[in-house]
């Protein structure tokens, strides 16, 4: 079975632990995380083989991270060590009407400081048909940048399917050009693209006509128009997924999405979550699930109720990596969520 390879920067999280503030912290409940790798660990967990590909520091920490990952049974091979320090993301919690926070500490971390010939592209290709990367990475830095365009154009090279997460971050892009300068080269080479109901708004300026998330319900249907404007900009793109998040409070999601390809839209009724554990990563676990899905299943819209369904489980678990099984979730396809006690 051919590889899927997942290309970006992984952290070291520190969150408070259960929901208290950071002025209420004396520990931090320690794990790591970042979009490509969440990625990799769902499609790993369902028996998909993948490799990780990121820099690490040279000492402990960064032997700490690489070892969580193998623990997850991710891919390790092509991790260049080098620089000086793991990023660091600190994540407070958030519950009812009180939002999550998230505090970057990643400036001048190992993958900032990534230059283009670091990796050994050629290799890390080798026996993979997919290769996924978050529009997280290209806001990092200018090198991870380059280092990205280099990895599309080798994996075009070599006719990978190539998926993206639009992934806009306002925090991260401070190097010296914006989304909308440095995205639209990059995901004209993709076949699979995914965003939420803002990141192609915010990237590109294509706005979901009537779309309201503040109101707590996102209807799918203001989002066909928004994968068809993205198709007429970036052609190249066959399949395009819009995740539907309705937040009515940090405790209490509606969750769903929409799958456009070829022409034909895809939409799955959705699940209400409450009360959430945990919902950092619940992007990056439906692009697992679809990329298990797209890989797996003959139909389109079988493809999409896993991604959604897989997501929606990983808004009950702790720490960014999504940690179910195939069975886990195509249970909760059929329609069991009454969350019995298995015996």
């Amino acid at each position: 079975m051919k590889k899927i390879v997942c290309f970006g920067e992984i952290m070291l999280r520190l969150s408070p632990p259960g929901f208290q503030r950071f002025v209420q912290a004396s520990s931090f409940d320690v794990t790591f995380g970042g979009g490509e790798a969440n990625v990799a660990a769902s499609l790993s967990g369902f028996g998909l083989p993948t490799e990780f590909v990121t820099r690490l520091p040279a000492h402990e920490i960064g032997d700490a991270c690489r070892d969580f990952l193998r623990r997850h049974g991710i891919g390790t091979n092509h991790i260049v060590r080098g620089g000086d320090r793991l990023g660091i993301y600190f994540l407070e919690m958030g519950s009812a009407q009180r939002g999550s926070k998230v505090i970057y500490d990643r400036a001048g971390s190992s993958f900032a400081t990534i230059e283009p010939g670091m990796v050994n592209w050629e290799a890390a290709f080798a026996d993979a048909d997919w290769f996924h990367w978050t529009g997280i990475t290209p806001a990092v830095s200018r090198g991870a940048a380059e280092a990205l365009s280099e990895a599309i154009s080798a994996a075009r090279a070599r006719g990978l399917t190539i998926s993206c997460d639009l992934n806009y971050r306002k925090k991260l892009w401070n190097w010296g050009r914006t989304a909308s300068e440095v995205m639209p080269e990059l995901v004209s080479q993709c076949d699979v693209a995914i965003g939420n109901e803002e990141d192609a708004d915010k990237v590109f300026g294509i706005k979901a006509p009537g779309a309201d998330v503040t109101a707590g319900k996102v209807e799918a249907a203001a989002y066909v128009s928004v994968c068809e404007q993205l198709k007429a900009r970036f052609p190249n793109l066959q399949t395009i997924a819009i995740t539907l998040r309705g937040s009515i409070s940090a405790s209490h999601n509606r969750w769903s999405a929409l799958l456009w390809h070829d022409g034909q839209v895809y939409t799955t009724p959705g699940y209400e979550i409450t009360p959430i554990v945990d919902r950092v990563g619940g992007g990056d676990s439906f692009m697992g699930g679809l990329i298990y899905g797209l890989k797996t299943y003959e139909s389109k819209q079988k493809a999409l109720e896993f991604a959604v369904a897989a997501s929606c489980l990983k808004h009950t678990i702790f720490g960014d990596f999504n940690l179910v099984s195939v069975a886990e979730v195509e249970t909760l396809m059929k329609g069991d969520a009454s969350g019995r006690v298995s015996r």
